[in-house]
């Protein structure tokens, strides 16, 4: 038990642990569905305004590409900032800021400043960010053999806001020709408003702070240089196998995934089923998002090293249905499938080996630099597919994808070794 003091709360003489999880919980899912429905909904229609600003399609992928870096780049100092104050301003603030960002890309839809609409989604990514490092909050209370659960219950309420997002999209296009506004600006000032309803849930509900309960912040952590924690982080994610299985398998499953993903549409167009493209992208959504709360119960069964090798197998198979699946579309819609399921496995197990592997005090600033190198991973997957489809075609692309899951697949297996023989706990 907890003393308010410790709290720094005026709560009841102490505080029960589970009822404060389930609250944590609840506190999270009612802000991950606007913070996830607003990063929908921009990427629904940042390519369509980088596009009609520059009068062409060869760097309209530019717009979203900043987001993703921003998303990285806010990483570090966000899990800094709650290292030092806590999640609850942490994630508040980084929700706010990506409001800003909102603001700032519609303002450059309206006027067409392309400039200005990649500073605005690159401050957007803010939000990305806190929408990614959630789920490691729904960690901080829980038992070690429930950490997977935990992360589920988040990425799977994702799946209303990545639903809820480009739903929204007619409506909010309405609602910016209304105000007098460009079309495609709606979605930015309904994004705004999602962000700070997201903000001030976090900041009316996420108390007491879960990280101050377990003891995790450190007022005296100083902000320092960002390069700096993420070599700290690197060497103390280096020194812990699991940790390092787990960073290797979310970098890996979020690479591999996005660079699929993304060249799936024009793979699907060159063979003629271009009409087909939008709903086997649906069906992928569904996998990543759809089934977490059964895949965090298969993590916590089966353990997280064990389950990182299914993902890695199952996003493997994925990859190679995916190859043959522009000739059978019904293969397609299984390889997407799957690699959506591969990649939500990857992330759940990948998130709980991380957070098992490293110390307390080394905990938030890993969980800060994993998520800059997984997004930096998605990054770098989403600018090279395009180029080595066009170079090469989509059965190297998807290729390339599957030796990377034999990499993760064969990692998990060398980890499962080793803790079998008892030389890892």
């Amino acid at each position: 038990m907890t003393t308010p003091a410790e709290l720094g709360e005026s709560t009841e003489i102490s505080v029960d642990l589970v009822a404060l999880q389930r609250q944590t919980l609840n506190s999270l899912r009612l802000s991950q569905i606007p913070g996830q429905a607003a990063v929908a909904a921009s990427v629904a229609v940042v390519t369509l305004l980088a596009s009609d600003m520059l009068g062409s399609d060869r760097w309209a992928g530019l717009g979203g590409a900043a987001m993703t870096i921003g998303a990285a780049i806010a990483a570090v100092p966000l899990a800094t900032a709650m290292r030092r104050r806590g999640r609850r301003p942490g994630l508040t603030v980084a929700f706010a800021i990506a409001a800003v960002g909102a603001v700032l890309a519609g303002a450059a839809g309206q006027f067409s400043w392309f400039w200005l609409l990649i500073i605005g989604m690159f401050v957007f990514g803010s939000g990305q960010a806190a929408v990614l490092q959630s789920r490691y909050v729904a960690t901080d209370l829980a038992p070690e053999h429930q950490r997977a659960s935990a992360v589920a219950a988040i990425v799977w309420v994702g799946t209303l806001g990545a639903v809820v997002g480009p739903l929204l999209t007619p409506w909010s296009k309405r609602l910016g020709r209304s105000m007098g506004l460009e079309e495609l600006v709606g979605p930015y000032v309904v994004g705004a408003v999602l962000f700070a309803i997201a903000a001030v849930v976090v900041w009316w509900r996420l108390r007491p702070d879960p990280l101050r309960v377990i003891g995790g912040i450190d007022p005296r952590a100083a902000p320092g240089n960002p390069f700096g924690h993420v070599r700290t982080s690197l060497g103390e994610i280096r020194r812990a196998p699991l940790a390092l299985l787990g960073l290797t398998v979310m970098a890996g499953s979020q690479a591999a995934m996005v660079a699929v993903m993304t060249m799936t549409p024009p793979h699907m167009k060159d063979h003629g089923h271009a009409d087909l493209s939008a709903v086997v992208i649906a069906v992928h959504i569904f996998g990543m998002f759809g089934l977490a709360p059964v895949i965090g119960r298969f993590v916590d069964r089966i353990g997280p090293v064990t389950a990182a090798g299914w993902g890695a197998a199952v996003l493997g198979g994925g990859t190679v249905l995916s190859v043959v699946g522009g000739y059978v579309p019904a293969l397609m819609f299984i390889g997407l499938f799957l690699l959506g399921v591969g990649w939500s496995i990857g992330l759940i197990a990948g998130t709980t080996l991380l957070t098992n592997g490293v110390s307390e005090a080394a905990r938030v600033p890993a969980q800060g630099t994993s998520d800059l190198m997984m997004s930096l991973c998605g990054a770098v997957a989403a600018f090279g597919s395009g180029f080595i489809k066009d170079s090469l075609g989509f059965h190297i692309l998807a290729d390339a994808a599957t030796v990377l899951a034999g990499a993760m697949l064969v990692s998990a297996w060398y980890i499962r070794a080793r803790q079998r023989r008892g030389l890892l706990v």
